[in-house]
């Protein structure tokens, strides 16, 4: 068997180091990909696809994932999500949500929670197995899938860890109300309606999903108020917001997810920023636009995104 040890790497001014979580995986590991970051939020599943989204506990602290490629062909994914199951029990977990392939939503919940992109971790959508857990303020989740050479684990685990100190080196008199001024403020907006002008289309790229989902997470999005301000002063111009994403699964699987969050987009449009929906249409691609290469995190990073494309000006 082979040991994971999960040890965040926090702050050195940390008073007390955070206890390692062991697990002993059912078999060699042939390749290991790490993610991390601190501080994170993370959305940890706790039920199946509801046809909506996938319904999750937001828990924030110091995140660690890590993918695992296995020397486990010939086992099933039962046989080796069991005994991790049981080692996370072991560690005083409580198990809060598990389920198989299809009982989880299929490619929905796969496309609806944080998964590292292919290579690293490979999901068949046909065939896979999820749970999490929680102790106090810790959550852990276990995602394991094979391909016809291998198996693969996803180990996600959010601990409880204080935010890192941040110095502050100019202060800030938050009594007085001040208008941004320069041209820093407006680049945004600017920069959107002269590209829907110019080109006819522009790259919403100050958009934030939530991480495998397909629903805008809160704040203010210059870009959207930009496209409402074109619409305003285009009153015959439609507009189509166009999702893309990386090359990471099945096309069906991605043209879905994108279209998904071009509604996304098109409902805060709407809603938020005031924009007449029928002007608005939201469509969906998956890779089939790629603006970078999908051999890399950057380019992967770049090619998920939104565009908005002038469709008529009447």
């Amino acid at each position: 068997m082979s040991k994971a040890l999960f040890l965040i790497p926090l702050l050195a001014t940390l008073a007390q180091p955070v206890a390692a979580l062991t697990l002993d995986l059912p078999a060699k590991v042939l390749g290991e990909e790490t993610r991390s970051a601190n501080p994170a939020s993370y959305a940890l599943p706790v039920a199946a696809f509801n046809g909506i989204n996938v319904p999750s506990q937001q828990v924030e602290g110091a995140l660690d994932q890590r993918a695992f490629r296995l020397d486990a062909a010939e086992m099933t994914t039962l046989a080796i999500l069991a005994p991790l199951r049981d080692q996370v029990r072991a560690a005083g977990y409580e198990i809060v949500f598990e389920c198989e392939a299809r009982a989880c939503g299929g490619f929905d919940f796969r496309f609806n929670t944080d998964v590292l992109p292919e290579p690293d971790m490979h999901v068949d959508l046909g065939d896979f197995r999820f749970l999490s857990a929680q102790k106090g303020a810790e959550a852990v989740s276990i995602l394991v899938s094979r391909s016809a050479g291998a198996a693969y684990v996803q180990i996600t685990r959010i601990t409880d860890a204080p935010l890192p100190a941040t110095p502050v080196e100019t202060p800030v008199n938050l009594n007085v109300e001040t208008t941004p001024t320069g041209t820093e403020a407006t680049v945004p907006a600017s920069a959107v309606a002269a590209d829907l002008d110019a080109k006819g289309s522009a790259v919403l790229d100050d958009l934030v999903f939530a991480s495998g989902a397909a629903t805008l997470t809160a704040g203010d999005y210059p870009s959207l108020a930009a496209v409402a301000a074109w619409l305003d002063a285009n009153p015959e111009g439609t507009i189509a917001l166009v999702g893309h994403t990386d090359a990471s699964g099945s096309l069906a699987a991605n043209v879905a997810l994108s279209e998904r969050r071009a509604e996304a987009v098109a409902e805060v449009l709407v809603d938020r920023y005031g924009a007449d929906r029928a002007r608005v249409d939201a469509e969906g691609v998956g890779f089939l636009a790629p603006r970078a290469t999908n051999q890399t995190e950057e380019g992967r990073q770049k090619n998920r995104r939104v565009e908005v494309i002038v469709t008529s000006t009447r």
